[in-house]
């Protein structure tokens, strides 16, 4: 009779679906009742591996899903399968998510992963700039169409759920990460972070599964403390704010996404005034979910419980009852069946309250209800021609295009189309790896051909008329002067992600500054195409160049950088950064100290 109830409540959840667009297809009195009913027929056992989050590379084996009752699994940076194409994608995730249906209530997976410009950890798709790019733009218009067809290729390959858009708003250069937030003025991050989650969510799939963002990371994650981060740097480190400062000027961009419908938030790894914010229950409960009314469930980062204070047990124990509902356990440093066991442990013993554990895996239920899931988990393959389409392509080109900001212009731009010899140079120029940067086919990203793309060089020749010479070098060697003397030079950073990007110093390299000389005591005009993850100092160089832009961290598309150079668009990108003379400084540079203000472009 059990086993019947059982049956009854599952066919009664996967004969309906929902829709983000329409909230009365299913009232959330009827998804809670639904709930209801599941949790009273699961086992504590059940509950905990429904709030457990395993990156599939560290699956000891996949019968551990149904086992354990695993409620989500992760891709994180470069886990991709033995072979990384679209259908190998599809095919794993319905492997697992095949296994997951064998336990007991036949819960599905929801499976997540850090598709942030684009589904970038997918061999062929379409890579769009950075955030930092995206905020240049300054179009929510172009946030939404980048947002939703990532959702398109990700739904492709049948994963549920994307970590993004990343709502931080950098003050401190130096970080890492400064790439990923879209601005530092909290109220544009706020403008185009909640067009970037109803454009995600926007998204079904051929089974009518929608797709579901993660607003990250909450909260103050690119507003800490210089030496108070990782190796004494930024990354992971403290923000110092009153709670008035807080709600003035953090959370409203938040609140913002939560009125778009974000189902999902995932905790910070910075401290707040000392206190982690994997374990502050003043955060996660009484401001995010109380006071701002966030119905959705709260997800933990990569290993983010492990760096509150204490031994692991109680870790889980602060990190549970601070407010987080699934727990992102790599698997790598910690064993998830660790975390299992110690979880299980702590409601045992009381530490912590099954009303806790309740609340938790209902707000799990309640998004893999609304989103579909339930519905039909698995996927067809109908829809991977998306995957690098013609049409998503000219998208990213059309964003590329309009996050290009020219800052300097002494009549270089537009190049003409005609030149008879055109010289590019620089080791950015032919180099798909390093203008994608980080959290591309790899966590750190990677150098060259990467993946299927258009570089700035091919950009260029694709451009020019049949008749100009292009004369490609990227240390400048063997240039000689010739008739024209134009030589467009792409420089700036190596790819980076996280703490590995995080700098004292943000100089353009030796190389780079080198290179340019060479070409200028050799009578070229230069025109500078700068690919960097954040402002770099350019103040003491900028004098001796004749044209400069910001192109930050394109994407697959170079082809939007060469629509600018060329004047086949105008030019309408905008810092969405201050650009200080000393680019350590910040975005809290004083303003007689800025080389450019937010705003400016030519």
């Amino acid at each position: 009779m059990k086993y019947l109830k059982i049956l009854i409540i599952i066919l009664f959840i996967t004969n309906t679906s929902c829709d983000y667009e329409n909230p009365n297809q299913i009232a959330e009195s009827e998804i809670s009742n639904r709930v209801d009913e599941i949790l009273n027929l699961m086992t504590l056992e059940e509950k905990v591996g429904q709030m457990t989050q395993i990156d599939q590379r560290f699956l000891d084996t996949i019968a551990d899903l149904s086992t354990y009752h695993i409620g989500s699994l992760l891709s994180g940076g470069g886990s991709h399968p033995e072979i990384n194409e679209p259908q190998a994608w599809l095919d794993m995730y319905n492997k697992y998510q095949n296994e997951a249906l064998k336990s007991r209530l036949q819960i599905p997976l929801v499976y997540g992963i850090d598709a942030v410009h684009g589904h970038n950890n997918v061999y062929g798709a379409t890579i769009f700039p950075h955030n930092i790019g995206l905020g240049a733009t300054n179009n929510p218009d172009i946030v939404f169409k980048v947002s939703e067809i990532t959702s398109k290729e990700v739904a492709a390959t049948g994963i549920d759920w994307t970590f993004s858009p990343c709502l931080s708003s950098p003050e401190d250069y130096r970080w890492g990460r400064t790439y990923e937030g879209f601005s530092s003025d909290p109220a544009l991050v706020a403008n185009l972070g909640s067009a970037a989650v109803s454009g995600y969510q926007s998204v079904e799939n051929m089974n009518g599964k929608k797709v579901i963002a993660c607003a990250k990371h909450f909260v103050g994650d690119g507003n800490t403390e210089f030496g108070t981060g990782m190796n004494g740097l930024v990354d992971r480190g403290n923000t110092i704010l009153t709670i008035e400062e807080l709600k003035e000027k953090l959370l409203p961009k938040y609140q913002e996404a939560i009125d778009a419908d974000v189902q999902t938030i995932m905790a910070s790894y910075n401290s707040w005034n000392g206190v982690k914010c994997h374990g502050s229950k003043e955060l996660l409960t009484d401001i995010l979910k109380d006071e701002m009314g966030f119905q959705g469930f709260v997800i933990s980062d990569w290993e983010g419980i492990d760096q509150v204070s204490g031994d692991y047990k109680s870790d889980i124990d602060v990190a549970i009852n601070a407010g987080i509902d699934m727990v992102m356990v790599s698997g790598e440093s910690q064993p998830y069946k660790k975390f299992i066991r110690l979880l299980k442990e702590n409601v045992e013993e009381g530490l912590i309250p099954m009303s806790r554990i309740d609340d938790a895996v209902s707000r799990i239920l309640k998004v893999k209800i609304r989103n579909g899931l339930m519905d039909n988990p698995l996927v067809s393959n109908e829809n991977l021609n998306l995957i690098g389409s013609t049409e998503h392509r000219a998208v990213g080109r059309q964003a590329v295009r309009e996050s290009v900001v020219v800052l300097k212009n002494e009549n270089i731009f537009p190049l003409s189309k005609d030149l008879e010899t055109l010289v590019v140079a620089g080791k950015g120029a032919d180099n798909l790896g390093m203008q994608c940067g980080g959290w591309s086919i790899d966590w750190q990203g990677g150098q060259g051909e990467i993946t299927i793309g258009t570089t700035i060089l091919d950009g260029i020749k694709k451009t020019v008329s049949e008749s100009t010479e292009i004369i490609y070098s990227e240390d400048g060697s063997d240039i000689v002067p010739n008739s024209d003397n134009i030589a467009v030079v792409v420089i700036g950073e190596d790819p980076y992600t996280e703490w590995f990007g995080d700098k004292e110093n943000l100089d353009l390299s030796e190389d780079d500054i080198n290179l340019i000389s060479d070409l200028k005591e050799n009578g070229f005009k230069v025109a500078i195409l700068l690919i960097s993850g954040r402002p770099l100092n350019v103040a003491d160089h900028i004098d001796q160049w004749d044209a400069f832009a910001a192109i930050w961290l394109p994407g697959t598309e170079g082809d939007g950088v060469s629509d600018i150079l060329f004047g086949d668009f105008s030019s309408t990108g905008r810092l969405s950064f201050p650009w200080p003379i000393n680019t350590e400084e910040g975005s809290n540079a004083d303003k007689d100290n800025l080389l450019f203000e937010i705003g400016y472009g030519l």
